[in-house]
């Protein structure tokens, strides 16, 4: 094997919860099958007609992420996939007692406190999430909860990497989880920023963004830890920028947008020609959109028209703070199998941001050729967040 450098990150388990199913095995599957729908939320779309979400399947009865658990979806989704992660990176006991828990929330667990105050009176926080999981695996040391907006799991990732370079730890639980609530969805239909029919990035006739549920968590390693394990590849850059424009508005400048992910690159060691695919923070606004495809042609310049993205938000909805986890984990999955699933049919092509969105399976280039895949998650308050991820060790 060849020699690595400590400082080097690598993805060894992954785990997910989405409505696509249960495990990372049913999320791959349901990218490959195609795009799903949203469906009305019960009890709210009384209320608003046109609120829609891509609703994640309850757990067993007893089981956390059961609609009656007292601890709430988010949390119960975040234990369910820091289950099939820890699983997968093979860890013991041993290793889980030592290993930190970082994890990105928006709402976290908003729907309990909607919905009735639990014995005792303690409301729930988005804290409470990583919380209930550094418990359930004995992790002690280190558990940090992140929760800027939509780009929490992206930051959250910038944090367990900074905690392996900087030899604090070995292993990183890390990811995002989410569970629907109906104050921003409500909120977001009263704004006219959610779509009534589906998620569609890149559409020229998208109406808003959709939300989805779940959590989606990763495993990462020290190379020293991670050496006699099967890695699905490396954490080669991560950046974070604020650009402090507005509460909710972006920055239609986008210089932090070009700014951050041009810091991911070079901390990665790769030039745009280095990336064999995008997977963009895309949420169907039509801000949004348009906003990072020039983000993406400043960056990639004229290559952005041969550069193939997976838009995976038409999948999956927006998942909130977890969507640049599972940004992640798509990533790692392709990186696995050596291709990026087919993109959902975009019926109306925008002329304003003509991505490119491949309609059949692409083969990923292999390494070292343009295989690194570049992920952008953006929030409300400027919170910017890209990583690439390259599937070789």
């Amino acid at each position: 094997m060849a020699t690595v450098s400590s400082t080097e990150v690598f993805v060894t388990g992954v785990g997910v919860v989405s409505c696509l199913g249960g495990t990372a095995g049913e999320f791959w599957a349901g990218l490959d099958a195609g795009a799903s729908r949203p469906v009305p939320v019960p009890g709210l779309s009384d209320r608003v007609p046109d609120a829609l979400a891509y609703r994640a399947p309850d757990g067993p009865s007893g089981d956390a992420g059961d609609p009656g658990d007292p601890r709430g979806r988010a949390t119960g989704f975040a234990l369910r996939a820091a289950r099939e992660a820890v699983a997968d990176a093979g860890l013991s006991p041993e290793h889980t007692a030592d290993m930190a828990v970082v994890i990105g929330t928006a709402g976290g667990d908003g729907g309990v406190r909607e919905g009735r105050v639990p014995a005792g009176g303690n409301w729930r926080t988005p804290f409470s999430v990583a919380a209930a999981v550094g418990g359930a695996f004995g992790s002690f040391g280190t558990n940090i909860s992140v929760s800027n907006a939509c780009a929490a799991s992206g930051y959250a990732l910038s944090v367990a990497v900074d905690l392996i370079r900087r030899d604090e730890v070995d292993t990183v639980l890390v990811g995002g989880a989410e569970g629907l609530a109906w104050v921003p969805l409500a909120a977001f239909d009263r704004l006219g920023a959610a779509d009534p029919e589906v998620c569609r990035p890149f559409d020229a006739r998208r109406r808003g963004t959709v939300f989805g549920e779940g959590a989606a968590m990763l495993v990462v390693q020290s190379a020293r830890a991670a050496a006699d394990r099967p890695v699905y590849g490396r954490v080669q850059g991560t950046a974070w920028s604020c650009d402090a424009h507005h509460p909710t508005a972006p920055d239609l400048g986008g210089s932090q947008l070009v700014r951050v992910a041009r810091d991911a690159l070079a901390e990665a060691g790769s030039g745009p020609d280095g990336i064999g695919c995008v997977i963009p923070h895309g949420t169907g606004t039509p801000h949004n959109d348009e906003l990072e495809y020039r983000v993406l042609r400043e960056v990639f310049g004229e290559r952005v028209a041969e550069l193939p993205l997976f838009s995976l938000k038409a999948f999956i909805g927006h998942t909130a703070g977890a969507s640049a986890a599972f940004a992640a984990v798509g990533a790692a999955l392709m990186a696995r199998h050596g291709r990026i699933p087919a993109n959902a049919p975009v019926r109306h092509p925008d002329p304003a941001c003509p991505v490119w969105l491949p309609q059949t399976p692409t083969p990923l280039p292999p390494a070292p050729h343009r295989s690194g895949i570049l992920i952008n998650a953006y929030a409300f308050g400027g919170s910017n967040f890209t990583m690439v991820f390259g599937g070789e060790r």
